[in-house]
């Protein structure tokens, strides 16, 4: 089978080639730690690219399947099914088929608009992200009928990553798919995080929350998982869930929403309320499933690379967290005072550093807002803090590629970019208070794009501060041009 090509996973010795604007991103500001930034960037990334992964996880030897040091024999299995959803799927599928070939049966992959690539075995929907679209609902319904087809005897793999709850729209009777729609668009204006999202996008699906896995039931299913949340669980469709209908009624609560939503989407949280039959499914009601689950990465995998390629580098690492959350301007300054803190008291590191944070922010949003993402509006915010320092550079990046609905992946700035945005007419705090991070960011050559890099495991936030009397010590990566 004819491997298909993903131009984004790069071989570990291309450099910066994943970052598509690196050119306009070196050739201004602190160039010696942009490009130190960059390179963290870019290995740490690609080394956790879910391709890769899954090739490294499933082998095929003869009938003997091994999936993460588990054995099957494919003699004794009848089917083998794909199912899966999620930004970083398309990759996970690619590699399946190249394993498994024609033993691959069927399959059903649901991908973010401008991922599709041809596969033989397994169809490929693409849907809108992260409002839900009647493509996706379409790819869920052929999930579904999948997972209905597979019996005791076949072997079926799930494949989820970030995104997977936004790309399989499965509403229950009496919620139609524009009432989901709403009702997700109006958690993500008021900066709901993920798991807030997801509690009550489960509690309104036929598939989420576990219910996935009862469809598939006799047969067995292969968790294969790229986590993109916090507590990094494996999840999805096809594992438990142990939020409540009355967690999800809190959630709406919470945001002054529950009166906003759809009248169908509260009828069908009160009634599940009083019908413990609707829940969504716990660890314990997966007792009688056949399940192996297996993370292939994370964001903790994610920044422990970057730590590594940050020492290799001769910088300083420093794990903040992996778990970061809050509201991304707030986090931004927080992370900008950090680096001032290093630079001028050498605390809590020593200089020349590498300050890494994990995780995923939110953004809030008002009536009027501009373009952007949290990932652009953190490292905006980080701008304003370090302003007139010359040896800070922060760097703020979605890992698959897009950040917030627009085409760049984050944002790199140094302590010029605040007077840089100024001086091409666009005033940056007017820029932070309408959510118009990317604009901004555009006007400094200050905008990390990469396109799809076949993987999601949140974001990954960088402080580099350096001296300027060691950056000559970084062999090859350029001194600070004045501008």
């Amino acid at each position: 089978m004819a491997q298909v090509d993903f131009p984004n996973i790069l071989p570990k010795e291309d450099r910066l080639g994943m970052v598509k604007s690196a050119p306009e991103l070196l050739d201004h500001g602190n160039m010696a730690a942009r490009k130190l930034a960059l390179e963290i960037i870019t290995r740490s990334i690609t080394a956790i690219d879910s391709y890769a992964l899954t090739k490294e996880a499933v082998k095929l030897s003869g009938h003997s399947l091994t999936v993460a040091g588990q054995h099957y024999d494919l003699t004794r299995v009848r089917h083998v099914y794909v199912v899966g959803a999620g930004k970083a799927t398309m990759p996970m599928a690619s590699a399946l088929e190249e394993i498994l070939g024609l033993r691959i049966s069927k399959g059903q992959i649901v991908v973010k608009l401008g991922q599709l690539r041809p596969l033989r075995r397994i169809a490929v929907t693409e849907s809108d992200h992260p409002l839900p679209s009647r493509e996706g609902l379409e790819g869920a319904e052929s999930i579904v009928r999948i997972a209905n087809e597979a019996g005791e005897d076949d072997l079926v793999f799930c494949l989820v990553t970030g995104g997977a709850s936004a790309l399989l729209p499965f509403p229950v009777q009496g919620i139609s798919l524009e009432d989901k729609r709403r009702t997700t668009e109006f958690l993500l204006r008021v900066g709901a995080d993920v798991n807030e999202i997801n509690c009550v996008r489960n509690h309104l699906s036929q598939i989420k929350g576990g219910k996935l896995a009862e469809k598939i039931h006799p047969a067995r299913i292969i968790n294969l998982v790229v986590v993109d949340e916090i507590d990094r669980k494996v999840w999805g469709p096809s594992a438990p869930d142990n939020t409540t209908f009355e967690d999800a009624l809190d959630v709406l609560r919470r945001y002054g929403l529950w009166n906003k939503v759809p009248s169908s989407v509260r009828q069908y949280i009160k009634r599940g309320l009083r019908d413990q039959s609707l829940e969504t499914l716990k660890d314990y009601d997966f007792a009688k499933f056949q399940i192996q689950n297996v993370i292939l990465a994370d964001n903790v995998s994610l920044c422990e690379g970057a730590e590594r390629e940050a020492r290799r580098l001769g910088l300083t690492p420093l794990i903040l967290t992996t778990s970061l959350r809050g509201e991304s301007s707030q986090v931004g300054a927080v992370l900008g005072r950090i680096a001032l803190e290093i630079e001028s008291f050498r605390r809590p590191a020593r200089v020349p550093c590498a300050i890494i944070a994990g995780g995923e922010t939110t953004v809030t949003l008002g009536p009027r807002h501009g373009e952007g993402g949290p990932s652009q509006e953190l490292a905006l915010a980080a701008s304003r803090e370090i302003r007139g320092s010359q040896n800070i550079v922060i760097a703020a990046i979605d890992t698959d590629g897009t950040d917030g609905p627009t085409s760049a992946a984050g944002g790199l700035v140094d302590g010029k970019t605040f007077d840089r945005i100024s001086n091409a007419g666009i005033d940056p705090l007017r820029s932070l208070r309408l959510h118009d991070s990317y604009n901004a960011l555009a006007a400094s050559d200050d905008v990390i794009v990469t396109g799809s890099t076949g993987t999601n495991v949140m974001d990954l936030n960088l402080a580099i501060v350096t001296d300027s009397a060691n950056l000559e010590s970084f062999n090859g990566l350029g001194k600070d041009d004045g501008t």
